[in-house]
């Protein structure tokens, strides 16, 4: 008792400092409010002061709530003043570039970044409202930016935010021009952020120069030169932007490429941070779809397309053939803690409409691209399919692959020769690395619909393409076993375990290679002559992660029974996997 009181006395102390220096009063009186609970409210303080967000995937994402190890304007003006002050002692110079999502707090504390910058003398650059990540992406290469920093926690729940930082090409490189960052440059910022003293000694300055309209119809008018002029453009698309901020920048990004304006779900339309017809803002999640597939049937839609709330990311549902392709398991909610098939494929909305998973799409974009000529390198990440290397080893054209996330996509191959395309299987897709350097769900929606178009004018569609892959390279059946876990330690516990006891045979033949990259990275790979598993915690949320392949042959031309074959073999798969990380 006497050191749980002793923990208590320190946190409280903890927290009365925090109060003493955090610039919000709301955000303050939410602190009061959990103090004034005790001891009722000890675990949740505690949680709150567990240690300060850290820099993950290319910044800091958390929940909306006072304290360190959350997200609030204590956090972000440290985080900026971390941020500038880096900038400065690397020597960069010129303007910071700033974009904003609709989340709660997204524009306070975009408005309270540009303050911090120019209060250390560096120019601010403010998009003009809240805007898809790659418009920020697009503006850092566009306006010269030394870095930029996009307030947004993409398809995260409601409470949370985030804070992605992308560097100029003065600190960042070629290769890392308008790209997020990688190291040492998060260590180096999170150093500063760690060193900043006192909030009430930051100095704030004015909000810095408001870009115009000007620079999102720049953006607008590159993302329409992707696509070949002059080809097809009857297609009608059904389309939701689950709320966030992509329907007016896609929206016009289509009608200036001479598409038919996409019908928008009406109700899933505007900018809405409490994502109020969805139980999760993310496309790939059971049910977020819905209102866009009855949209899609109700106005006889050739494609759907969802992007997730920040437009980062591309979801698209097809129309169901009579022989379903590529079926999985269908992806039901699970507890906390429960195993879930989380591969974005299935039933969506219901029998008719299948959405595509992202290799799917990512080997459709890729095939798109190289049939028009495209050349240079196609990469991809070590969780997505083996197919993009297959295609890539038939038809001449450099490949690589690398560790999960764009940061690394956009760098792959050291630029020689330079990157044409690079995808990821969590639907996300760069089809013009010149535009935005990074995943682009407004130019991978318009490129999917160009596709699509130039399919349906030969009464064709994105399946029949995916069937003829298939006939040439073989069935490649992804899908991928997750667990949603409230305690990190499952995760710990399960690579553990995997590590202590690694199959030996998976579908009863034997594990031909077995790969730990640790410490470069938290994973574990095995393979087998006919399939392949990489197992790792999520960068972004607290889930453990098994990506799943079985790779099944059509040697009589039979797509749908090779189908049947491997989606029967990837079920047996998941269930060893799942065995084996004891799950």
């Amino acid at each position: 008792m006497a050191a749980e009181s002793t923990d208590l006395d320190r946190i409280r102390d903890q927290a009365r400092r925090w109060l003493d220096d955090d610039p919000d009063p709301a955000s303050r009186d939410e602190l009061r409010a959990v103090l004034d609970r005790l001891p009722a409210s000890a675990p949740e303080l505690a949680d709150r002061f567990a240690g300060p967000l850290t820099f993950g995937t290319a910044g800091l994402r958390g929940p909306l709530r006072a304290g360190p190890n959350g997200m609030n304007l204590a956090v972000v003006t440290r985080a900026a003043a971390g941020l500038v002050g880096w900038l400065a002692a690397e020597g960069g110079e010129g303007p910071l570039v700033i974009g904003y999502d609709a989340r709660h707090g997204s524009r306070e504390f975009a408005e309270r970044t540009a303050q911090v910058a120019t209060g250390a003398g560096r120019p601010a650059l403010l998009l003009p409202r809240p805007l898809p990540t790659p418009v920020l992406a697009y503006a850092v290469r566009k306006l010269g930016g030394v870095a930029g920093v996009m307030v947004t926690a993409s398809h995260n729940p409601p409470q949370d935010n985030g804070y992605k930082v992308y560097l100029g090409a003065q600190l960042g490189g070629a290769l890392g021009a308008g790209a997020q960052i990688v190291p040492p440059a998060d260590a180096g910022i999170e150093a500063a952020i760690r060193a900043v003293g006192p909030l009430a000694q930051v100095p704030l300055g004015p909000p810095g120069q408001l870009l115009g309209d000007d620079l999102v119809a720049a953006y607008v008018e590159r993302a329409v030169a992707v696509i070949a002029p002059g080809g097809p453009r009857d297609l009608r698309v059904a389309y939701t932007p689950l709320h966030g901020v992509g329907a007016a920048v896609l929206t016009a990004t289509f009608a200036r490429a001479g598409f038919p304006t996409p019908g928008v779900v009406p109700d899933q339309a505007e900018p809405d941070p409490a994502f109020p017809t969805v139980s999760f803002p993310n496309p790939e999640e059971p049910g977020a779809v819905d209102r866009l597939v009855a949209l899609a049937r109700a106005t006889d839609a050739d494609l759907a397309i969802a992007n997730d709330p920040d437009a980062d990311r591309c979801a698209v549902v097809v129309r169901q053939p009579s022989v379903p392709q590529e079926p999985a398991p269908s992806a039901a909610p699970v507890p906390a803690g429960g195993p879930e098939s989380a591969g974005g494929a299935g039933s969506a909305g219901g029998a008719g409409w299948r959405m595509l998973r992202g290799d799917e799409v990512g080997v459709l974009l890729a095939d798109h691209l190289m049939r028009r000529g495209v050349d240079g390198l196609f990469a991809t990440t070590i969780v997505s399919s083996s197919l993009l290397r297959a295609m890539c080893a038939a038809r001449g054209r450099a490949y690589d692959e690398t560790l999960t996330g764009f940061k690394w996509i956009v760098r792959a191959g050291g630029g020689t020769p330079p990157l044409a395309y690079g995808y990821e299987e969590a639907l996300g897709y760069c089809v013009a690395p010149g535009h935005v350097r990074d995943k682009d769900g407004i130019t991978a929606a318009l490129t999917v619909a160009e596709l699509a178009a130039g399919l349906k004018a030969q009464g064709r569609t994105l399946t029949d393409r995916l069937d003829e892959l298939a006939a040439e390279f073989g069935v490649h059946h992804t899908d991928q076993l997750s667990v949603r876990v409230d305690d990190l330690r499952i995760i710990a516990d399960a690579m553990a375990r995997v590590r202590a006891a690694t199959p030996t045979t998976l579908l009863g033949a034997p594990v031909t290679e077995a790969q730990d990259l640790l410490p470069a990275a938290d994973v574990v790979i095995l393979r087998t002559a006919a399939a392949r598993v990489v197992i790792r915690p999520s960068g972004t949320e607290p889930k453990l992660k098994a990506y799943l392949e079985v790779v099944e042959p059509v040697g009589d031309g039979d797509v749908p029974a090779a189908r049947t074959r491997a989606a029967a073999a990837l079920t047996t798969l998941r269930t060893e996997i799942a065995a084996a990380l004891g799950i």
